[in-house]
C-alpha cells in the first residue's frame, strides 16, 4: 500500500464522496419536515444536527462503497441501497463525534467549535453564568447526537429494506454490532482514563481492547463487512475483508493516536496534545509507561487529565513517548500490520474484482495526516 494514487482513482473517489455528501444532506429535508410542529427553536436542534455531519473524510462510507464494488455491486449510483448504507455511517460518524467531543469536552473539531461549544455560543436563551450556559450546550449536543443516531438508524433501513431477506438482515445485523460495539468501546475508554495506573501489562491490555471495540471494527472491518454483504460478497469474500479490516483498523487508530499528541494541529483541526489533556489511555501511553523510569512515570501520571496542560508540559510529556521507544514502538507496529495487509489483498478470493480503489482507501486510513 505504497502506490500514488492515480487520477482515476481520485476521480473515482471524488463521484462517491460527492454521492455520499448528497445522500447525507438529503436526510435533513424529511427530517426537518418531522419536527415542523416544534418551530424555530426545534429546527435549530436538526440544524446542528447538520452541521455536526457536513465535511470530513467520509472513509467509512468509501470503504463500504469500494468493498461492495470490488464484491461485485455495479450499483453505486445515487438512490442505491449501496449509498444509503454509506450515507447511515456517515451519520452515525457524526453522532459519535458530537457525543465523543462531549464526553473529552473537546473545544473544537475540523478547526471550529465543536457541537455543544457551538450551542452555548449561538443557542442558549439567556444571559445566566458560565455553568449554566455550559450545561446548556452540553445537554443540547446529547440530544442533536440522539438525533443523528435516529437518522442513522432510519436511512440504513429505508436502505435495504427493499433488498432480499438474506441480504437485509445480515446488514442490518452489522449495522447493530457496529452501534453496540461502539458504545460500550466509548465505555471501556472513559474507564481506562478514570483507572489506576499499572506497570503489569493491564495498562497496555486495557488500551488494546478499546481500540478493538471502539475504533479498529466501527472504523474499518465493519463498514467492509456491510459493504461486502450488499455487494453480495462470498463467504470467503468476507473473511478475505475481514482480515485486511482487523489489520487496517488497528493501524488506523494507532495513527489516531499518534496525530493525538504529535499531530499538526493546523492539519488535524484539533488543539496541539488534546489527547494528553483529555487523559488518552492508549496504547502509546501504556507502552511509555510500562518503559518509563520513575520520574518519567510520575510525568505520565501528574501530566495525563490536566485540561490546564501548558505547551512546555506537553512537550515534556512527548519527550517520555519518543525517549522510552514507544512512539517508535507504534510506528513499528503499523508497519506490520500494513505490511500483513499487503499480503492479503495480494491474494484475494475467487470472483473479487479491482482492488485499486480498495488498496487506495486503505493506504490513506494508515497513512493520513488529519
Amino acid at each position: 500500500m505504497t502506490t500514488a494514487q492515480s487520477p482515476g482513482t481520485t476521480e473515482h473517489l471524488t463521484t462517491w464522496r460527492r454521492l455520499v455528501d448528497d445522500a447525507v444532506v438529503a436526510t435533513f429535508g424529511p427530517t426537518r419536515h418531522e419536527v415542523a410542529a416544534s418551530g424555530v427553536e426545534g429546527r435549530t436542534v436538526v440544524d446542528t444536527a447538520e452541521r455536526a455531519a457536513t465535511g470530513g473524510k467520509r472513509l467509512r462510507a468509501l470503504l463500504c462503497l469500494a468493498a461492495a464494488e470490488v464484491c461485485g455491486s455495479d450499483r453505486i449510483v445515487r438512490g442505491s441501497a449501496e449509498v444509503g448504507a454509506a450515507a447511515a455511517l456517515e451519520l452515525f460518524q457524526a453522532a459519535a463525534l458530537v457525543h465523543d467531543d462531549l464526553m473529552d469536552a473537546s473545544d473544537t473539531r475540523r478547526g471550529v467549535p465543536s457541537t455543544h461549544r457551538h450551542l452555548e455560543a449561538t443557542a442558549y436563551p439567556g444571559a445566566g453564568d458560565r455553568t449554566a450556559r455550559e450545561r446548556f450546550g452540553s445537554s443540547g449536543a446529547l440530544l442533536v447526537g440522539d438525533l443523528l443516531l435516529t437518522m442513522s438508524a432510519t436511512t440504513l433501513h429505508a436502505a435495504v429494506l427493499p433488498l432480499d431477506r438474506d441480504v437485509a438482515v445480515p446488514a442490518l445485523r452489522t449495522y447493530s454490532a457496529m452501534a453496540s460495539e461502539v458504545a460500550v468501546g466509548q465505555y471501556l475508554d472513559l474507564l481506562a482514563s478514570h483507572a489506576p495506573w499499572t506497570d503489569d501489562g493491564t495498562d497496555l491490555e486495557r488500551a488494546e481492547r478499546v481500540i478493538h471495540a471502539k475504533s479498529a471494527r466501527y472504523s474499518v472491518e465493519l463498514p467492509l463487512h456491510l459493504g461486502g454483504v450488499l455487494g453480495g460478497a462470498s463467504e470467503e469474500q468476507l473473511a478475505w475483508l475481514g482480515r485486511i479490516g482487523r489489520d487496517v483498523g488497528t493501524a488506523f487508530q494507532l495513527r489516531d493516536d499518534l496525530l493525538g499528541v504529535f499531530g499538526d494541529p493546523a492539519v488535524t483541526g484539533k488543539p496541539a496534545g488534546d489527547d494528553l489533556r483529555e487523559g488518552k489511555r492508549t496504547i502509546l501511553v501504556a507502552l511509555a509507561y510500562r518503559a518509563a523510569d520513575e520520574s518519567e512515570r510520575a510525568r505520565l501520571r501528574d501530566g495525563l487529565g490536566r485540561p490546564d496542560l501548558s505547551p512546555e508540559e506537553i512537550d515534556g510529556i512527548r519527550a517520555v513517548l519518543e525517549s522510552t521507544g514507544a512512539l517508535a514502538e507504534v510506528e513499528s507496529r503499523i508497519d506490520t500490520l500494513v505490511t500483513a495487509t499487503d499480503a492479503v489483498l495480494a491474494s484475494p478470493p475467487l470472483g473479487t474484482g479491482d482492488t485499486t480503489v480498495l488498496r487506495a482507501l486503505l493506504e490513506s486510513a494508515v497513512r493520513r495526516t488529519a
